[in-house]
């Protein structure tokens, strides 16, 4: 199902013997727009602490008290890798993190060799030591989106999938253009992602976005929706 990610924001994360803290913001994957780690805030059981947790950890959540389980003990995640939050995550952090857990690593499962130089593996290698890519959602939302022909608004939230924690949409605010519209832009739309600026580009026009079907908060974004905004679009539709 696709939720929110603000609305997942405070969930409370529940181990094997009790309340850990709860949700704070999630990091995801600049390349593939997907979900890596939920920051979870630990509040009063960990003074000042924050920890990364894979959704690999994540058992059944309970929607219906915001709760989501995890298959570790509070002593696990007590004595797991620190990691500031604060500052970029290496890939040796987030290996260290997974040799603790035992979780399957994300990373280098497709093999690079036959489609890259030697050269050109080595530098990706080497540059993912570094720099794994990974972003703040909270960073993201008040990113600035234009289009062709000018700005429509700014991201207001992230539409994910609770299968595969995939980010499916930008919710986009358009209230300095169009007061009181919302709409939904898939990410794979976007021509450019400049993180610098905090702005991302989008290939259709002011007029498209303008008649596109609009957005409801308090309504689940479902298929037949979904699939309105792809006829419009003309996008080729990811579940087919």
């Amino acid at each position: 199902m696709l939720r929110s990610v603000k609305d997942l924001c405070g969930y409370i994360i529940r181990a094997a013997d009790g309340d850990i803290g709860k949700v704070h913001e999630f990091y995801f994957d600049d390349r593939g727009w997907i979900i890596r780690y939920l920051v979870v805030d630990t509040g009063t059981w960990l003074p000042g602490r924050r920890v990364l947790l894979s959704p690999a950890a994540l058992g059944q959540p309970d929607w219906e008290t915001h709760v989501l389980p995890i298959g570790l003990t509070k002593g696990q995640v007590e004595h797991s890798p620190p990691i500031d939050t604060d500052k970029p995550v290496s890939r040796q952090m987030e290996r260290e993190l997974y040799v603790y857990y035992g979780w399957r690593p994300y990373w280098g499962s497709a093999p690079v060799m036959a489609v890259k130089t030697m050269k050109e593996a080595t530098q990706e290698a080497e540059q993912e030591q570094t720099d794994p890519h990974l972003r703040s959602t909270r960073e993201v939302i008040g990113y600035r989106i234009r289009a062709r022909d000018g700005e429509i608004g700014h991201v207001e939230d992230l539409i994910a999938n609770d299968v595969g924690w995939g980010i499916r949409y930008l919710v986009v605010n358009t209230h300095s253009w169009l007061p009181g519209r919302k709409v939904l832009v898939d990410p794979f739309w976007a021509e450019q992602v400049s993180w610098a600026e905090r702005r991302v580009h989008v290939d259709m026009t002011r007029e498209m976005v303008k008649s596109s079907p609009e957005f409801d908060p308090s309504a689940p974004v479902n298929r037949e929706y979904e699939v309105r905004l792809y006829d419009f679009y003309g996008r080729p539709k990811y579940w087919v």
